[in-house]
């Protein structure tokens, strides 16, 4: 298919571009097969460049012969482009819906993206499996790095390389895949250093109405056991809905079958729920008529604030077992893909100081989120404004960076990034020129030769200006571990993405500037303090006399 095909009208001259606190500009409207792009002649005025994937709907109005198109994005802004002439509208409309909802992967934007920034580490091979079990081994050697899932005939959703307790054969492993939902075993999610506790994660074991057993299953959880030692079942969903899902199938570990392991259940919300969520938080959000009453009415509707409290409270939970009871954890809710990857990261920026770097946190994102088979694809194919009845699409990735967010506002010194980087891999995850979100599992960017064909992320993010951009200016290292506050009074609105399009950032940009200002020239002072300390030691070593006085 030609993109050409797809495009009715390829410019209009005479468009103007409205935005909220920005001037209007009027310039030409051009349509290529990935971009909208409208330029104007005046000089000092900012293109806009618009990826299609980036576009969630559109509206049209119009009065006499000029059209508008209303294009609502995923990264939650809203343009309005008034074009002269309702044939062009009409054309150019058409052909953005057609061009914004592309079926085939192949056709998307990083296929064709070639970078103008020179690649000085190439991203797809920065956080592969085995670098990160290099790491492991240097501090234990019970576990092993397991190719039983190489071809992905084990578990369509696993990478080809997981880490496993020693003692487990990959027979058992092929047995106990059969007995998880998805073929989901339990996998290694984190080691804690400080005490040799482990975290893991899975699918739900598949008992059923009839209470089906597997022994393999309960050898491989114990194998992460100490002796004398009880361990921690986190499964993300209430009991009514574990008890239901018996009737589909599956279920949760029965006492009798695992007298080692304490089961808990949280009340993690499902996928299309949290959905919802954001549509009424961001339509609260962009309602700028309300009093407050309707204002704070509307926000505790959505209960998108509820979500984050729920899920910081359930990675603290991980977190303390972990820590503080000297205790391993196993994490699963139903597929072990959405709410189970919120608990396991979360617990990890909360309990290693390495996860709360840059590259730690992309690590973390990449063995977490991206290896570990969340489904992007699906998940981030739309956002809050799409006219389309939610199917698969969840904003699970958003509410973890949302939860990343709080903690990093409570304890802003403990992190080396700044929110940008959080509000960066928001937009990445619904629409980018790299190839690092696109599929659904490891399995999937295989078979799209991804890391041949495109750039990945990490690639851009990692080059010295951009790690500059995105760096805390407050960051001192901090090895312990940190506790949020989960008191509802604790948790904020995310303002720099749920209201960034509506309101002007002015003031808070000249603060941002002002504090690094004033943090450099801390830095001159502490440095001439140091150099005069040590000409004066100097003046000490020459002369007899200072140093009796």
């Amino acid at each position: 298919m030609e993109f050409a095909e797809l495009i009715k009208t390829p410019r209009v001259d005479g468009v103007v571009l409205h935005r909220p606190f920005l001037p209007t500009v009027e310039g030409t409207l051009c349509l290529t097969g990935h971009h909208l792009i409208l330029s104007s002649r005046q000089d000092n005025t900012e293109e806009l460049w618009l990826l299609h994937s980036n576009i969630d709907s559109i509206e049209k109005r119009f009065v006499g012969s000029l059209g508008s198109i209303i294009v609502k994005c995923k990264d939650l802004r809203v343009i309005q482009l008034d074009i002269p002439g309702m044939e062009e509208c009409l054309n150019i409309s058409s052909s953005i819906e057609a061009l914004s909802t592309l079926d085939s992967v192949s056709l998307m934007y990083p296929f064709f993206y070639r970078p103008m920034f020179e690649v000085i580490e190439d991203g797809w091979n920065s956080f592969l499996p085995q670098d990160a079990f290099k790491d492991l081994e240097s501090m234990t050697d019970e576990w092993r790095l397991s190719e039983v899932n190489t071809d992905f005939s084990v578990c369509l959703s696993y990478p080809p390389l997981v880490a496993v307790p020693k003692d487990v054969d990959d027979d058992t492993l092929r047995k106990v895949s059969t007995f998880r939902h998805g073929g989901r075993f339990p996998v290694l999610s984190y080691y804690h250093k400080k005490n040799g506790m482990v975290m893991m994660r899975a699918g739900q074991p598949l008992t059923g109405t009839n209470g089906r057993r597997c022994k393999e299953d309960e050898k491989l959880i114990n194998a992460t056991l100490r002796p004398g030692k009880r361990g921690y079942i986190i499964d993300t969903r209430t009991v009514n809905v574990a008890q239901q899902a018996k009737a589909r199938g599956g279920g949760f570990e029965l006492e009798a079958n695992y007298p080692q392991w304490r089961r808990i259940h949280k009340a993690l919300e499902r996928s299309n729920v949290l959905q919802d969520s954001l549509i009424k938080l961001v339509e609260a959000c962009n309602d700028q008529n309300h009093s407050m009453d309707r204002w704070l009415s509307k926000l505790e509707a959505s209960s998108w604030q509820s979500n984050v409290k729920e899920i910081l409270t359930t990675a603290c939970l991980a977190a303390q077992c972990i820590d503080r009871e000297g205790a391993s954890v196993l994490v699963h809710g139903t597929e072990g893909t959405d709410s189970t990857l919120q608990v396991t990261s979360l617990a990890q920026i909360i309990l290693d100081p390495t996860c709360r770097t840059i590259r730690g946190f992309q690590g973390l994102v990449e063995r977490e989120w991206l290896q570990a088979g969340h489904p992007f694809q699906q998940r981030c194919s739309q956002s809050a404004f799409s006219n389309t009845k939610p199917r698969v699409e969840a904003p699970v990735f958003l509410l973890f960076l949302d939860c990343v967010w709080q903690i990093l506002r409570q304890f802003p010194c403990s992190f080396e990034f700044c929110e940008s980087f959080l509000v960066l891999l928001f937009e990445h995850a619904y629409a980018s020129q790299f190839g690092t979100f696109l599929g659904n599992s490891a399995a999937d960017r295989s078979k799209l030769s991804l890391p041949e064909k495109t750039v990945s992320l990490w690639s851009w993010v990692n080059r010295p200006q951009e790690l500059e951009r995105l760096s805390n200016p407050l960051y001192e290292a901090n090895s312990l571990v940190i506790w949020p506050s989960v008191a509802p009074q604790s948790l904020l609105l995310w303002e720099g993405v749920f209201l960034r399009w509506n309101r002007s950032s002015k003031c808070l940009d000249e603060a941002y500037e002002e504090m690094v200002h004033i943090i450099e020239y801390n830095k001159e002072l502490q440095n001439k303090v140091n150099s005069l300390r040590r000409q004066l030691a100097e003046l000490e070593t020459e002369d007899p006399l200072l140093q009796e006085s």
